[in-house]
């Protein structure tokens, strides 16, 4: 699904400046990470037009999330790319959640992997696509979050081994390192790919609890 309304941070500072203690937005927005963590700081709810009821925020399931809800964001410098594979996943037959950013000016790209990666883990998206100018920084961010595997992927080879070894549900892409049409090959690879189980399991098991020991 395309044409989401999205709050970011910037909306939310606005709403700040103008004294605001609610921001009423239409069904299906969707709320940044750095918006929801700034409006919880200050007091500000964030609700659904004349419902009343929360806005889907990272941290809160929400029904339509059992779909196969694909997010997305990317910073400037993987903007265009972002937007070609958005509309490559829609014509796949995925929902697609647009998380910023909204055009070519300078932005930081850990913003928005963060807001990719809260999104699957909260149970807001069913897998995650970040992308960045080389993908690095993006997979480096992501895997922050608990819950999350993330792979950059350079191929078509990677990006299927990256699901059927790795049960990965975040994917980071290189806006300067791939080209889009390889870029959409290695999408629909890794949306289509299964995981394979079996003694992969094991392995991915181990990942969890590696990161289960830097939890306590």
């Amino acid at each position: 699904m395309t044409g989401r309304h999205l709050l970011s941070e910037r909306d939310v500072r606005e709403a700040i400046a103008g004294g605001k203690k609610t921001i009423v937005v239409p069904p299906g927005a969707i709320v940044t990470a750095q918006a929801a963590d700034i409006a919880r700081a200050s007091g500000i709810e964030i609700v659904l037009g004349e419902t009343g009821s929360p806005a889907l925020m990272p941290g809160t399931s929400h029904p339509e999330a059992t779909g196969r809800f694909v997010a997305f964001g990317s910073d400037h410098g993987g903007f265009q790319l972002k937007q070609a594979l958005i509309a490559y996943a829609g014509s796949l037959g995925y929902q697609v959640i647009d998380l910023g950013t909204s055009g070519e000016e300078p932005c930081d790209y850990p913003d928005f992997a963060h807001a990719v990666a809260r999104a699957v883990a909260a149970g807001n998206a069913w897998r995650g696509v970040a992308i960045d100018g080389a993908g690095i920084g993006s997979a480096v961010v992501a895997n922050k979050v608990p819950g999350i595997r993330a792979a950059c992927c350079h191929n078509e080879f990677v990006a299927r081994n990256a699901r059927e070894h790795n049960d990965t549900n975040v994917l980071t892409l290189g806006s300067r390192v791939t080209g889009s049409e390889v870029c959409k090959e290695i999408l629909r690879i890794w949306l289509e790919t299964g995981f394979a189980g079996g003694r992969h399991k094991g392995r991915v098991d181990k990942i969890t609890g590696v990161e289960r020991l830097y939890l306590k």
